[in-house]
């Protein structure tokens, strides 16, 4: 039998955010009090004019330590950015997309950076069809749209999340319409329930798995995916699944993990109830880490309704949830990293001290005091708000992000922690 352990916090509920987040920790796991004695550094605040506003991703890092990522809004045309921040906290528009003549508008993912150093990623709108689009950025500057979603036919349609690169350079992402569709998909657009596809060194795409929306199936993949060593692509979507027999008709349409194997077969691996301890809509994508297992988040349910942090077995059986809420943050919309000795860390994007998310760290190979706030957004001017996105690493052992909104401007800022 499962212990649960709870904290007893006062519920705090985050500022915009439908959704909100708690503590439990499965097994008998117990929840630490928020620690402040890193230290956070805004880098770059967003002012929403020519140098972008709002990024919803994360950021990569180059072996020099500049950071690049996406800025929904703003730059020269307004449909949004690809930017640069060297370790100066200087901010280089590298692309401003116009939102026209074929071109990609309104970028919410992130970049991938291949080993000649050209960027790679999507827009949600734009493109020939105005469905979006896969792009890539030269070092130059020089953009090229590789290929624009028509949103009919079996394609794909307007990608929320970023690409997954093989050692071969092609391309694997997900849409979050698109695809077949089926009757059994509330969440669609006339264009379907989502896709994953693939698009080689040519540019020629590939629908690998069209989301029915129906049955055992998930629809709406909003994250991107993660490969393991076979070939088998895992990801998640935020709606679909079933496992709620006292619905009509049955199913949870809280989500599901799956996996998508060479061939094309899809494989349901966990469906999320909405109910009880366990999570319900996982906009995040997933962590592999070295003994097999997978690690994610999800927005929504858990034993405050508040979202969680899962860890399962590639066979679906959970092992452990954390459930974290109040001032521990809410609602953990990114995916985690891990370091090299296990622990994990994220963000999430309501709750905290002052109700506008945190930073946070699990420590996996413990059996008390397991879970930390490493800081917590104010929302000021000298600090950012509402972090959907997740962190990435440097060869120091610092963490960098991004949040939405705050900072000196109100749109969104770029940080440095170093735990």
């Amino acid at each position: 039998m499962t212990k649960t352990v709870q904290t007893s916090e006062t519920r705090l509920r985050a500022v915009g955010i439908a959704l909100a987040l708690a503590i439990v920790l499965v097994p008998a796991v117990v929840a630490t009090g928020p620690v402040q004695a890193q230290t956070f550094t805004v880098l770059y605040s967003f002012t929403g004019g020519a140098d972008g506003g709002y990024p919803y991703d994360g950021l990569i890092q180059d072996a020099s330590g500049n950071l690049y990522g996406t800025t929904y809004q703003g730059g020269t045309y307004g449909y949004g950015t690809v930017f640069m921040v060297d370790q100066t906290g200087k901010e280089t528009v590298l692309y401003s997309f116009a939102g026209a003549g074929g071109d990609g508008a309104n970028p919410y993912a992130g970049l991938v950076q291949d080993a000649s150093g050209e960027l790679y990623g999507t827009t949600y709108g734009g493109g020939a069809s105005g469905y979006g689009t896969v792009f890539m950025l030269d070092q130059t500057g020089k953009e090229t749209v590789l290929y624009s979603f028509t949103g009919s036919g079996g394609d794909g349609a307007n990608p929320y999340a970023g690409l997954l690169q093989d050692a071969s350079g092609n391309l694997y992402g997900t849409t979050y319409y698109g695809g077949h569709g089926g009757a059994g998909c509330r969440h669609r657009k006339p264009t379907g329930c989502g896709t994953v596809f693939e698009l080689d060194t040519t540019g020629k795409e590939t629908v690998l798995y069209a989301f029915p929306g129906t049955g055992l199936h998930g629809a709406n993949p909003y994250a991107g995916l993660i490969q393991d060593t076979k070939g088998n692509l895992w990801g998640t979507t935020v709606y679909g699944g079933r496992g709620c027999p006292h619905r009509k008709p049955p199913g949870c349409d809280s989500g599901t993990v799956f996996k998508v194997d060479k061939t094309g077969k899809e494989t349901v691996v966990h469906t999320f109830p909405g109910t009880g301890n366990d999570g319900a809509f996982p906009y995040a994508g997933l962590l592999l880490d070295a003994t097999g297992n997978l690690w994610g988040t999800t927005v929504g349910a858990g034993g405050w309704s508040d979202g969680v942090v899962f860890e399962m077995t590639k066979s679906g059986k959970e092992l452990q949830v954390w459930n974290p809420w109040g001032q521990y943050g809410t609602n953990p919309y990114a995916g985690l990293v891990q370091d090299a000795a296990g622990n994990l860390y994220g963000t999430n994007a309501g709750g905290g001290a002052y109700g506008y998310g945190v930073v946070f760290t699990i420590y996996t190979n413990c059996s008390w005091e397991c879970y930390a706030v490493l800081h917590s957004f104010a929302g000021a001017p000298s600090d950012g708000a509402t972090p959907y996105a997740g962190l990435v690493w440097d060869a120091k052992g610092n963490l960098y992000g991004t949040t939405y909104a705050g900072g000196a401007y109100g749109y969104g800022v770029v940080f440095e922690l170093t735990p």
